[in-house]
């Protein structure tokens, strides 16, 4: 019966895809950041002073910025799952459905998110920062996120074939 509920509810799919593109989302920032000079520490805070401005470059804070990232996924990957069964050429065609969604999710994070929170900081203008925030945003996001939504209504359309 719980197995059941979990596959009703969607959970397994929208938690798989969480921690999937949440975790390849963190570690590209990681590296990209860190090409920069700055530590996880550093990245994480960031992430946790969008709710909690008087976020500070220590480990809890650090672990509460990882917290708000993975809130954050959840919330886009529930999205992309409540409108992917409503939309069948987004479960036929994965790859390009995953692309543009991760350029909606960019367009959301870095043209409305940053500015209305951060509206001090630049928006993106060159060309290694567009690039490596799009390559983050649609291949380790939005392509995982389609892929694993496709495979879970796949699977529940031919279940019910």
């Amino acid at each position: 019966m719980r197995a059941h509920l979990l596959e009703t509810l969607m959970l397994r799919p929208i938690l798989l895809a969480t921690l999937v593109a949440g975790t390849l989302d963190i570690l590209s920032a990681f590296v990209f950041a860190g090409m920069a000079g700055m530590t996880p520490v550093q990245v994480l805070t960031f992430v946790a002073s969008g709710p909690f401005p008087a976020a500070a470059p220590t480990p809890g804070w650090a672990a509460i910025g990882l917290a708000v990232h993975y809130a954050i996924m959840a919330c886009m990957v529930i999205a992309y799952f409540l409108l992917a069964p409503r939309r069948p050429h987004l479960l036929d065609m994965p790859i390009r459905a995953g692309i543009a969604y991760g350029i909606v999710l960019w367009g959301i994070m870095y043209w409305i998110v940053r500015p209305l929170r951060w509206p001090e900081m630049p928006l993106p203008h060159t060309l290694w920062g567009i690039s490596n925030a799009l390559f983050s945003h649609c291949v380790l996001v939005g392509i995982p996120i389609a892929l694993i939504a496709a495979r879970h209504f796949m699977a529940r359309r031919s279940a019910f074939a």
